[in-house]
Protein backbone atom coordinates (compact mmCIF):
# COMPACT_ATOMS: atom_id res chain seq x y z
CA UNK A 1 0.00 0.00 0.00
CA UNK A 2 1.08 3.56 -1.36
CA UNK A 3 0.35 6.76 1.01
CA UNK A 4 0.15 9.81 -1.18
CA UNK A 5 -1.61 13.38 -1.58
CA UNK A 6 -4.80 13.01 -3.86
CA UNK A 7 -6.82 15.71 -5.46
CA UNK A 8 -10.33 14.89 -4.74
CA UNK A 9 -12.03 17.23 -6.62
CA UNK A 10 -10.10 20.04 -8.70
CA UNK A 11 -12.84 22.06 -9.64
CA UNK A 12 -13.49 23.06 -6.24
CA UNK A 13 -10.21 24.62 -5.67
CA UNK A 14 -10.34 28.32 -5.03
CA UNK A 15 -6.98 28.90 -5.57
CA UNK A 16 -6.72 30.43 -2.38
CA UNK A 17 -3.03 28.61 -1.86
CA UNK A 18 -3.53 28.23 1.76
CA UNK A 19 -2.11 23.97 1.10
CA UNK A 20 1.02 25.67 -0.76
CA UNK A 21 1.67 28.19 2.68
CA UNK A 22 0.92 25.48 4.78
CA UNK A 23 3.20 23.16 3.32
CA UNK A 24 6.48 25.81 2.65
CA UNK A 25 5.76 26.94 6.46
CA UNK A 26 5.83 22.76 7.05
CA UNK A 27 9.46 22.23 5.24
CA UNK A 28 10.86 26.03 5.39
CA UNK A 29 9.48 28.08 7.89
CA UNK A 30 8.86 30.63 5.51
CA UNK A 31 6.46 31.15 2.18
CA UNK A 32 6.97 30.43 -1.47
CA UNK A 33 8.45 26.73 -1.38
CA UNK A 34 5.63 24.56 -1.37
CA UNK A 35 5.70 20.99 -2.70
CA UNK A 36 2.09 21.16 -4.08
CA UNK A 37 1.59 23.59 -6.89
CA UNK A 38 -1.58 25.75 -7.62
CA UNK A 39 -2.08 27.81 -10.94
CA UNK A 40 -4.58 29.42 -12.23
CA UNK A 41 -5.10 30.97 -15.41
CA UNK A 42 -7.93 32.34 -17.52
CA UNK A 43 -10.27 31.17 -14.49
CA UNK A 44 -9.14 27.89 -14.55
CA UNK A 45 -7.23 26.06 -11.46
CA UNK A 46 -4.59 23.26 -12.24
CA UNK A 47 -3.78 21.06 -9.05
CA UNK A 48 0.17 19.22 -9.36
CA UNK A 49 0.32 17.59 -6.05
CA UNK A 50 2.77 14.53 -5.84
CA UNK A 51 1.93 11.04 -6.69
CA UNK A 52 5.02 9.06 -5.27
CA UNK A 53 5.50 8.05 -8.80
CA UNK A 54 9.37 7.56 -7.96
CA UNK A 55 11.18 9.20 -11.09
CA UNK A 56 13.07 11.47 -8.98
CA UNK A 57 14.36 8.19 -7.11
CA UNK A 58 14.85 6.55 -10.70
CA UNK A 59 17.21 9.88 -11.67
CA UNK A 60 19.06 10.23 -8.43
CA UNK A 61 23.17 9.62 -9.13
CA UNK A 62 23.52 9.37 -5.43
CA UNK A 63 20.67 6.83 -4.65
CA UNK A 64 19.76 9.38 -1.85
CA UNK A 65 15.75 9.18 -2.52
CA UNK A 66 14.28 5.66 -1.76
CA UNK A 67 10.31 4.34 -1.06
CA UNK A 68 9.89 3.72 2.69
CA UNK A 69 7.63 1.22 3.85
CA UNK A 70 4.70 3.30 3.58
CA UNK A 71 5.22 4.15 -0.31
CA UNK A 72 6.52 7.55 0.11
CA UNK A 73 9.56 8.55 -1.32
CA UNK A 74 11.81 10.73 1.16
CA UNK A 75 15.43 12.19 0.54
CA UNK A 76 18.28 11.18 2.82
CA UNK A 77 19.95 14.61 3.71
CA UNK A 78 22.92 12.73 4.51
CA UNK A 79 23.35 10.94 0.63
CA UNK A 80 21.76 13.94 -1.60
CA UNK A 81 24.46 16.08 -2.50
CA UNK A 82 22.46 18.82 -3.87
CA UNK A 83 23.09 17.95 -7.35
CA UNK A 84 19.25 18.32 -8.20
CA UNK A 85 18.61 16.02 -10.59
CA UNK A 86 15.19 15.19 -8.78
CA UNK A 87 14.26 18.80 -9.31
CA UNK A 88 14.98 18.34 -13.30
CA UNK A 89 13.26 14.68 -12.95
CA UNK A 90 10.14 15.57 -11.23
CA UNK A 91 7.36 15.48 -14.25
CA UNK A 92 4.92 17.66 -11.64
CA UNK A 93 7.76 19.96 -10.69
CA UNK A 94 7.38 19.77 -7.72
CA UNK A 95 10.51 19.10 -5.56
CA UNK A 96 11.89 22.36 -4.15
CA UNK A 97 14.80 23.76 -2.97
CA UNK A 98 15.67 26.14 -0.90
CA UNK A 99 18.95 28.28 -1.72
CA UNK A 100 19.43 28.61 2.26
CA UNK A 101 19.14 24.73 2.38
CA UNK A 102 21.91 22.22 1.08
CA UNK A 103 19.13 19.85 -0.15
CA UNK A 104 15.52 20.18 -1.81
CA UNK A 105 12.58 18.71 -0.32
CA UNK A 106 10.15 16.88 -1.82
CA UNK A 107 6.05 15.84 -0.54
CA UNK A 108 6.73 13.38 1.92
CA UNK A 109 2.69 12.97 2.40
CA UNK A 110 2.37 14.32 5.78
CA UNK A 111 -1.41 15.73 5.55
CA UNK A 112 -0.36 19.32 6.65
CA UNK A 113 -1.42 20.87 3.75
CA UNK A 114 -4.74 18.56 2.81
CA UNK A 115 -5.31 19.41 6.63
CA UNK A 116 -5.43 23.40 5.99
CA UNK A 117 -7.53 23.20 3.10
CA UNK A 118 -10.72 24.96 3.31
CA UNK A 119 -12.14 23.60 0.49
CA UNK A 120 -11.57 19.72 2.09
CA UNK A 121 -10.39 18.56 -1.91
CA UNK A 122 -6.85 17.47 -0.28
CA UNK A 123 -6.46 14.29 1.03
CA UNK A 124 -3.71 11.80 1.91
CA UNK A 125 -4.83 7.96 0.90
CA UNK A 126 -3.48 4.54 0.84
CA UNK A 127 -3.29 3.28 -2.34
CA UNK A 128 -2.14 0.27 -4.33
Amino acid sequence: MKKKLVVTDKTKCQACFTCELECSMAFYKKAGLPCIDITSKKGAVAVQACNQCGVCAKKCPEGAISENAKGVYVIDKKKCTGCLTCVDACPKGIIVKDDSKETPSKCIACGKCAKACPMGILEVVEAE
